[in-house]
């Protein structure tokens, strides 16, 4: 479709004169352009929000730990306080091939933290090495705990994010130098920048790790372990493993397999599953009801372009008489309910990512964008794509209307 000067300049013309017509016409567009661009750019905001919660966790791991039993199993009563083991690492390992990873851990809440005049209440954590893989950690200084931490017993600890900042108030490199916690004296080797708030017996923003044989002669917990993670191998679902992991477990504790309270496990795979399935809901509904309120508007265009054609008759017939063809009238009408559709749905989008950008000013901690409120450039062509098919739409109507008016009538209306 050819638009040439003077036809581009009748139309600015007849939005000109029915100023108010038009204005209320593009408020429709406007309105459903905008809401669908906020309603879009804030669920792309929320979905990162929400992941950054449970970032660097291994999507496909399970965590188990020992619960007072709720049922009675060979001889021993319900209500029974039992602990899980170092050697139920290996069993597993050897008895559940399907099973990838398997790392313990011991956790102590509230435990003080010292450095200088500085102090902290957190948790600490004695891992293994392999704990990485379950929660990944994301280092800012330094290193995580390694194999020659455990083989050589070294006293270190990898500090979080929060436990640096309020210890080390000055900034810089703290690797090297020491704190201490219950008396003992660790060395730093790695600060662990991770904003990850799954929280397992403490965030890690908050907590120090250190190696786990350490924590077992420091807390004298001899045998006993409080967490058992691990992680399914590819393409198995842990939810099928779940109950052999359980059998295997409670067999050597005297729990029953079936007892869910004595030994609490949970599937971190099948909540990461339902997060995705929440998120595919909300962008189903936000994109639905962005469409709905645009089809309306593109409705409310076609019916006001119909008024308009209809009190242009006589202009029409005019033009139609003096050697207007239908494609000129078709192609005046078409631009006209085009351009209408297309600068108030280019405000709508303009002013929608201004609002999303200023809410990105407040989501910056430590000069990192936490959540992204935005819509990206190819969401904002495709909407700009759909306005045009839209104003192409809303005019076909009144354009075949104003295509059958016929020079004589018009004369005999007007």
């Amino acid at each position: 479709m050819r638009i040439d000067k003077d036809t581009f300049r009748e139309i600015l013309d007849s939005i000109t004169r029915n100023r108010s017509r038009s204005l209320l016409t593009g408020f429709g567009i406007f309105w459903g352009v905008f809401m669908l661009m906020l309603l879009v750019g804030g669920g792309a905001g929320l979905k990162q929000t929400i992941s950054n919660e449970m970032e660097g966790f291994a999507h496909n791991s399970c965590i188990a730990f020992a619960n007072n039993t709720s049922k009675a199993y060979k001889g021993f009563k319900k209500g029974r306080n039992w602990m899980m083991d170092y050697n139920d690492v290996e069993r597993v390992k050897n008895m559940v091939p399907e099973v990838d990873i398997v790392s313990p851990i011991l956790s102590y809440w509230r435990a003080t933290f010292y450095h200088d005049e500085e102090s902290f209440v957190g948790s600490v954590k004695g891992i293994r090495p392999d704990y990485a893989e379950i929660e990944t950690p994301k280092m800012m200084y330094g290193r995580f705990i390694n194999d020659n931490d455990l083989l050589s017993s070294r006293k270190v600890c990898v500090i979080g994010k929060e436990v640096y900042k309020t210890l080390f108030p000055e900034g810089g490199d703290p690797c090297g130098k020491s704190i201490k916690v219950s008396g003992v004296y660790y060395q730093v080797v790695g600060v662990n920048w991770s904003a990850g708030n799954i929280n397992i017996n403490g965030s890690a923003e908050s907590s120090i790790f250190i190696p786990i044989n350490i924590a077992r002669q420091v807390y004298n917990t001899g045998n006993d372990i409080h967490i058992l993670f691990f992680t399914a191998k590819e393409g198995v679902a842990m939810s099928d493993i779940i109950p052999r992991v359980r059998e295997v477990i409670g067999r050597r504790h005297y729990v029953d397999p079936t007892d869910e309270m004595g030994l609490i496990m949970l599937n971190t795979q099948l909540i990461f599953g339902l997060q995705d399935s929440l998120f595919k809901g909300v962008s189903f509904v936000i994109w639905l009801v962005g469409l709905g309120t645009l089809l309306a508007g593109a409705i409310g265009v076609s019916n006001i372009m119909m008024v308009s054609v209809k009190e242009r008759t006589g202009e029409i017939g005019i033009r139609r008489a003096i050697g207007a063809t239908p494609r000129m009238i078709l192609s005046q009408i078409i631009a006209e309910s085009i351009t209408l559709t297309l600068v108030a749905g280019m405000m709508g989008i303009v002013i929608a990512a201004l609002i999303l950008a200023a809410v990105n000013m407040g989501m910056t901690e430590d000069g990192i964008l936490k959540a992204d409120y935005q819509v990206s450039f190819i969401t904002a062509v495709s909407a700009a794509l759909l306005l045009t098919v839209l104003g192409v739409a809303a005019g076909l109507a009144p354009a075949a209307r104003a295509m059958g008016i016929k020079p004589v009538d018009a004369m005999h209306e007007e």
